[in-house]
């Protein structure tokens, strides 16, 4: 492994040093090793105070000074809590006490925690795949079925599940506890209750991102930022400016003339004085799906196959203009969109302004009202939903205009290349998720948008592992904890309205973003780039699936795969699928690859 770290309980025999390139070894006080693995010197600090040791990995603009002052405090394992919700930035937190040691990530998954036991000790990691070759783990079916079935939609606690067998994921709002020979999962952040006023919350964004941005301006050589055109990145952008005014803003050309969003980027470009700007053409970026076969990395199916050979094309040039570090907008569409299952809660508590939103949205959306009332009549509860998606996988797709105001974002429905075999493992998998699961919050709205965090930000991760094997850190502010508790803080309604495109961002930005771009209201689309970059890789494509090792295993037909490619589409979402189904193939294949080389290191 590149970068990474395994935690180890004090006494156990286990020697993880062979997973990682010149690896860097801290120790209990008995000597024995407790955290290995291998980072950059500026992205870790570690400090002891009396008996507690804390060591933050990742990007947290704190002073040594200051996380001593903090780590004073912690008398045991529950106190970490309180110092995880302190500290800025996106990070793993450490902290080893007599008690035991926590092991935290991010509340959206951006970094999160596995465990399993090796020689009978728990052993955690911020990687699935390091744990797989650290105990030859093979891979989960069960779970790569759930996977396939459900088309790329599976929430989270399935969805998040490690495809690796043995190999557990902490929940996002959970920290592993390491006592001797035991690991607990222990709950220790809540989402914020929604109360907040959009003005009011809206300051408190601005603050956590303008903090969460000025901490990366600084010391990472050249900075480079995406400019879309969107409110997003542009936002990014004239934060990042006000720090490193000389920064290198990065877009895609696109090929749909109906885009708009090189107006848009234009327009922000011009006002940022000092920067610099590259546009890259369409005919000199890779098609989408160019290179089907490529591996994004091992850790799980990679959710972004269409756009892979971009990110890596995109990086390389990044690189060579110099860029040490990027700031990218992921994460804000999920935090700051428009998910309307808050409707529920609001129904119930301020009944006409639901009906006024409601309105709005059956305008917006041309939701059928006799649908819509039946999901918004649903009481249900999260297990119930589970167990729903369970029972209607192979059913009908829903209705295009279905309103989505469930637990999940979208009824989950098996692809046609799924067999059998793969379906019933995939219910078997859902039921026994309807026995465990919980609402991520009590808001159904709330819920969704925690949902929509945890879908992606995993797969956000795999980006930034994209960018780092091109020497770049890629930063993703949007995501930083203290920037979503300030957003998840706002009334739901008023951050989310049928009326206004992300109105919590465009008020928090409004002495940032240029107004033109605080005020628009349409969103590029990428559809051509798609039609074109799958007819392009067709061959490739066929090729691909026709020795297609899901196949083998039984999970998918690749003679259906072959004609569903084959067949003229009406609409986008079996690309969609497709994009999904490949992420699973060449995960699978790599997944294969390194189990055996795992058997013969242990034979060497």
């Amino acid at each position: 492994m590149n970068t990474g770290f395994v935690v180890l309980p004090d006494g156990c025999p286990t020697d993880p040093t062979w997973l990682f390139e010149s690896p860097q070894v801290m120790t209990h006080p008995s000597g024995k090793p407790w955290l290995v693995g291998r980072w950059d010197a500026d992205e870790i600090v570690r400090v002891q105070a009396g008996s507690v040791c804390a060591v933050v990995i990742g990007h947290c603009p704190v002073t040594t000074a200051r996380l001593i002052r903090l780590v004073e405090r912690v008398q045991s394992p529950s106190d970490a809590s309180a110092l995880a919700r302190e500290l800025p930035g996106s990070y793993h937190l450490i902290v080893a006490s007599p008690e035991g040691t926590t092991v935290r990530g991010t509340i959206t998954g951006l970094r999160q925690i596995f465990h399993t036991r090796v020689n009978g000790h728990p052993v955690a990691s911020d990687r699935p795949d390091t744990l797989a070759l650290l105990t030859g783990a093979g891979v989960d079916e069960g779970v790569l079925a759930a996977r396939l079935a459900t088309g790329g939609l599976l929430p989270a606690p399935l969805g998040t599940a490690s495809v690796w067998s043995g190999i557990r994921t902490v929940s996002d709002d959970h920290c592993l506890l390491i006592t001797g020979g035991r690991a607990q999962e222990i709950p220790w952040w809540r989402p914020p209750e929604p109360e907040v006023p959009l003005e009011q919350g809206a300051s408190a964004v601005y603050a956590a991102l303008e903090e969460a941005v000025s901490g990366r301006t600084v010391g990472h050589g050249l900075l480079s930022a995406d400019l879309s055109g969107g409110m997003d990145s542009t936002a990014l952008c004239f934060l990042g400016a006000r720090r490193t005014p000389d920064l290198l803003t990065f877009r895609w050309a696109e090929s749909d003339s109906g885009n708009d969003d090189a107006a848009f980027a234009a327009h922000s470009a011009a006002l940022l004085e000092h920067a610099s700007h590259m546009v890259v053409a369409q005919h000199e970026l890779p098609a989408l799906f160019a290179h089907p076969a490529a591996l994004a990395d091992t850790e799980q199916p990679y959710l972004f196959t269409r756009t892979l050979a971009r990110m890596k094309h995109t990086a390389g040039l990044l690189s060579e203009r110099g860029s040490r570090a990027h700031l990218a907008g992921h994460g804000a569409d999920e935090l700051f969109g428009r998910l309307p299952g808050y409707l529920h809660r609001l129904l119930r508590r301020r009944p006409r302004l639901a009906v006024r939103h409601l309105r709005g949205y059956q305008a917006l959306n041309r939701w059928p009202l006799r649908g819509t009332l039946a999901e918004l009549g649903r009481a249900n509860s999260v297990g119930d939903w589970w167990c729903d998606q369970a029972e209607s996988l192979t059913d009908p797709a829903p209705a295009p205009r279905h309103p989505p105001l469930g637990w999940g974002l979208m009824p989950l429905r098996a692809p046609v290349w799924v067999t059998d075999a793969a379906v019933d493992a995939a219910r078997s998998e859902l039921r026994k998720t309807a026995d465990i699961a919980r609402p991520f919050a009590a808001d159904r709205g709330q819920h969704q948008f925690l949902v929509a965090l945890r879908a992606t930000a995993p797969a956000y991760r795999q980006f930034a592992g994209l960018f780092g094997q091109a020497g770049i850190r890629l930063h993703q502010p949007y995501l930083d904890d203290r920037v979503v508790e300030a957003a998840l803080a706002v009334r739901v309604h008023e951050r989310c309205t049928p009326w206004e495109y992300k109105p919590l961002l465009a008020a928090a930005m409004r002495d940032v973003l240029p107004e033109r771009v605080r005020a628009r209201t349409t969103k590029g689309s990428f559809d051509e780039d798609l039609r074109v970059g799958l007819s392009r890789s067709l061959d490739e494509l066929l090729e691909l699936f026709a020795d297609s090792e899901l196949a083998k295993a039984g999970l998918i037909s690749a003679d259906a795969v072959r004609t569903q490619l084959l067949t003229p589409q009406g609409n986008l979402s079996r690309n969609f699928a497709i994009e999904q189904l490949l992420g699973c193939e060449t995960w699978f294949r790599a997944a294969r690859h390194l189990a055996r080389n795992e058997r013969r290191h242990k034979r060497t």
